[in-house]
Order: structure tokens, then sequence, then C-alpha cells
């Protein structure tokens, strides 16, 4: 990107090259701040911008300041969702609504540093080859081993089950071109894994050390619940990169197994029965060798439905299940 090629004093009026996006949930006391961050780090860089600011059921008044800041700076656009839905549909809210080539997301907080972005953005343009920027937060601040450890744990976890490795799946800075979300929607706490998603779409990923600073105002939003709502949703994205056009290959596998089980333990018993004349029913194992079959008859008849659902998806609606891409980009340092 030609940091220099655009007047600051137009950046307002010109349209938006890059499009900031902060989910903001009861941080009143840190929105002047972000926004005049956002403004000197993008402004003074010479780029078209805009911030989408998208208030999550904030009861604190974060709504009515963000009003009042958006009254006289045209490029702050604040969205307010009804009720608190989490952050990962404030994510997409302010991914469907952004009208910038790149997209960059960060927490409203303050401990993203803003003044990151300019560096990110040249690094994104001068790699035509890479599509999403995640920043590493190296050196955290965060002075509670309780969520330092963690963290590295889940991180480790995600990169080995998803295969996109990264040190910091949890730093909501990260750029994106705007191509690389076209097939990714979010949900849940699917916010983190959005390399991954992106990814089984052919989306390539790199890392950069970006500053982290302490929280100073306002409250944490995270605890212990949403590490366990983090590794439910950690075990969907799995069956999701694995399976989503193949079910029966989870639930098949899974129901000719039970059902080689359960028919070895019935024919076992029956050859008991026949040969020694032995009681077979009261044993344990003709329960066991019930359940087992009727479970694998269920999970051969799950993988069928979601084999014909997979079906109806790609066929009568033409889902794809493939995308293709561009030809590849040639190095350039024009304007993204």
């Amino acid at each position: 990107m030609n940091e220099a090629s655009i007047d600051p004093a137009v950046s307002a009026a010109a349209p938006p090259v890059v499009s900031v996006i902060a989910p903001v949930y009861n941080e009143h006391e840190n929105l002047p701040d972000l926004v005049t961050q956002v403004a000197a780090a993008l402004e003074g860089a010479g780029i078209p911008f805009e911030l989408i600011c998208v208030d999550d059921g904030s009861r604190d008044g974060s709504d009515r300041v963000l009003a009042e800041l958006a009254s006289t700076r045209p490029w702050l656009r604040p969205l307010y969702l009804n009720r608190n839905y989490g952050q990962s549909t404030a994510m997409q809210a302010g991914f469907d609504a952004a009208r910038g080539e790149v997209l960059v997301t960060l927490d409203a907080d303050l401990q993203n540093d803003p003044a990151d972005i300019p560096r990110l953005l040249s690094t994104l343009a001068a790699q035509p080859g890479i599509d999403i920027i995640s920043g590493w937060r190296r050196d955290r601040q965060d002075r509670a081993l309780s969520r330092k450890l963690p963290s590295r744990i889940a991180n480790r976890l995600i990169s080995a089950v998803t295969g996109v490795h990264l040190h910091d799946y949890g730093c909501s800075l990260k750029l994106y071109r705007r191509e690389a979300l076209t097939h990714v929607k979010l949900y849940g706490e699917l916010h983190r894994f959005i390399p991954a998603l992106a990814g089984q779409f052919g989306a390539r990923v790199m890392e950069m050390p970006v500053n982290h600073r302490a929280r100073t105002r306002g409250v944490s939003k995270y605890g212990i619940d949403r590490t366990v709502r983090v590794l439910l949703d950690l075990l969907w994205v799995k069956f999701l990169l694995r399976y989503r056009h193949r079910p029966m290959h989870a639930f098949g596998g899974a129901g000719a197994l039970m059902s080689a089980l359960g028919l070895a333990l019935l024919l076992y018993l029956t050859v008991l029965k026949f040969t020694t004349g032995a009681d077979i029913g009261q044993r344990p194992l003709l329960l066991l060798g019930v359940m087992l079959s009727v479970l694998g008859v269920q999970f051969l008849g799950l993988g069928l439905l979601g084999e014909m659902l997979t079906r109806i998806y790609h066929e009568p609606h033409g889902g794809q299940q493939y995308v293709l891409r561009d030809a590849p980009r040639p190095p350039t340092s024009a304007s993204l």
C-alpha cells in the first residue's frame, strides 16, 4: 500500500479501503479513546477507512456514547444490536455492513493497539499470496496466570485440531481480504476460528507480532464458562472441517464399528447357547450386544440422513463444495 498517496483530509469522504470492526459490550469508558486512536492511526497513514462499532446490547450507555461520537465523525458507523448476541454475531454484523476491501477486527477494550494497523496493512499489500494476517500477542500484558495458561493450551489444541498453526488464536486484531470471508459465517464462539474456517476454502494465513496493552478501564468479559464454550465449538469445527461433505464417514464409521461389536457379542452368545445350553437371558453381554447393534443401526441411519442433506444442499440449490480462486497476483506496491 502506498501510504503517502492519499491525503488524510479527504480520507473521510473517499470510499473506504479499510473497514475496522470493533464489537462493543459495556465499554463506554474506552470508546472515546478507541475512536481517537483508530483515526490517528489510519488518517495519519492517509488510508480511507470506516470504523464500524457494533454495540452488542450494552447496558452501560455505550450506545449513547457511540451515537454522540458518530454525530461529528462521518467515518464512524455504529450498529446497535437489540440484545447481547455474543462476540461472533456482533463481528458477523460488522462483516455484513463493511464496505472496505480489507476488513480489520480488534477489541474495543484498547488492549489491541490501533497503531499496529498501518504496519499490518503494508505487509498485506506486499504479500499478494496472503489473505489473512493474524495478530500474535507475543508479550501479553495479562497479569493473571489463569488467563495465560488456558490460552496457551487452547492455542496448541486448536492448532493441532484444525491444522492451521497459530500462536495466538485469541488475538482479535486480524486483517482479512474481503474475499477470504465470502464463505465464512459466524455464530457461537466461532470468531476465534476464522483463520481455520477460511482455510478450508483456500485462504492463506500468516501471523505477525502485535503490541498488547493491559486493560486499564472496564471489566473483562472472559471467564471459565467461555473456555468451555470454545472447547465445544472446537469439536464442531473439527467435524465441519473434516466431515462437512462426507457425514457418512463420521457417523457410518462409528455405526459400523458398534454394529460389528454388537453382532459379534450376539453371535458368541448364540453359539454358547446352542453348544453348551447355557442360560444367556440374564447375561450383561446380551444387553450390551443388543444395545450396540441398535446404536450402530441408528448411527448408520444418521450418516445416510446427513448424506441426503448434503445432496439436497449441493444439487437442487447449486451450493458448491469447492471455491475457485483468481490467478496469482503479482507483487505490487499500489494501494490495496
